[in-house]
């Protein structure tokens, strides 16, 4: 069930720019709520974003057991995402997840606060791919 509370036009624009990706892509608003994730990650998810609901970004991002490429656990707020968001500056990184088909997988992450105004955060981007 989506949210019925207005969004910024920053995320409006970032969510049209994203659903035109084909690299999978995720947007939160400025609380950490997830709000949309585009085709591409659709396909990775399992799941078409019509039938998510704006979740907290650490409870979404838990079963996909996140650490690092040396198996440590990796909190949100050490994640890209996490970053953008706490910190408001971009990051990347590399590290392990277990995808929905239970197989572990190494992604590359890119992430970065989207802001209105040098001091108003609307929330974040995150981009990431599969590492072969």
């Amino acid at each position: 069930m989506a949210s019925t509370r207005q969004k910024h036009l920053v995320l409006i624009l970032a969510r049209e720019f994203a659903s035109n990706l084909a690299t999978p892509t995720l947007l939160t608003d400025e609380r950490g709520l997830l709000v949309f994730y585009n085709e591409a990650a659709e396909e990775i998810l399992e799941r078409p974003f019509s039938e998510a609901r704006e979740l907290p970004l650490d409870e979404w991002l838990g079963p996909f057991s996140p650490r690092t490429l040396e198996s440590e656990p990796l909190p949100l707020e050490r994640l890209p995402t996490g970053i953008a968001l706490y910190e408001r500056r971009p990051a990347h990184e590399r590290f392990t997840i277990t995808s929905v088909d239970a197989v572990e997988r190494t992604i590359a992450v890119t992430a970065f606060p989207l802001f209105a105004h040098t001091d108003e955060l609307i929330g974040t981007m995150t981009i990431w791919w599969r590492e072969e």
